[in-house]
């Protein structure tokens, strides 16, 4: 079947779209084994948070952890409508690592201070409680293991956002908005 993410293959590796004139349709989010949809360009790695947010910065790049529960409607409404927009896959794919944990799950995160614990105990440490809960943090990983949970990142968005407000909050990060002002005084000057 073909959807509106569904990517054209064509003759040579070429997309259908690409050859009528037409910009390629992104991919699909697939279903995962532990019920999450998931994006083919989400950051795969071995989940040490430091070292992730490092290799976003060498990439020009900032780190946002996507917080998802199986089942949750939201988080697949994330998915299925904020991330189909093309301005919104381009400018977070252009901009930022976004690496995906399960609040409810148990592989081993290792922490900005070291710790390595079990991804439902990383999201209690930092209160996450709902889902999708997005969580921003600082463009390096210096002096965060010294900061409680609470005070290393710099901003986050706790519940689904309708695309607009969605892309508005990863520009708000990333022109560092977060430093002068709160993200409904930055929504209040963007309309």
């Amino acid at each position: 079947m073909i959807t509106r993410r569904n990517v054209l293959i064509g003759v040579g590796g070429v997309s259908a779209a690409a050859l009528a004139g037409s910009p390629p349709v992104a991919a699909e989010p697939t279903l995962s084994d532990d019920g999450l949809y998931t994006e083919p360009w989400f950051l795969q790695s071995f989940l040490d948070l430091s070292e992730d947010l490092s290799d976003a910065t060498k990439q020009n790049k900032r780190l946002a952890v996507m917080w998802e529960l199986k089942g949750c409607p939201y988080c697949k409404e994330t998915h299925f409508v904020n991330f189909a927009r093309p301005d919104i896959l381009d400018y977070v794919k252009s901009n930022f690592v976004i690496l995906q944990l399960n609040i409810v799950g148990s592989r081993k995160v290792t922490d900005f201070d070291g710790s390595e614990v079990g991804e439902k105990a990383v999201a209690g440490r930092y209160g996450v409680r709902f889902t999708p809960t997005f969580q921003f943090f600082p463009e390096s990983p210096d002096g965060l293991a010294a900061l409680p949970p609470d005070r290393r990142e710099v901003a986050r968005t706790a519940g689904y956002l309708r695309p607009d407000d969605f892309l508005a909050m990863f520009r708000f990060v990333r022109q560092k908005a977060y430093e002068h002002m709160t993200l409904r005084e930055f929504l209040q000057t963007a309309l």
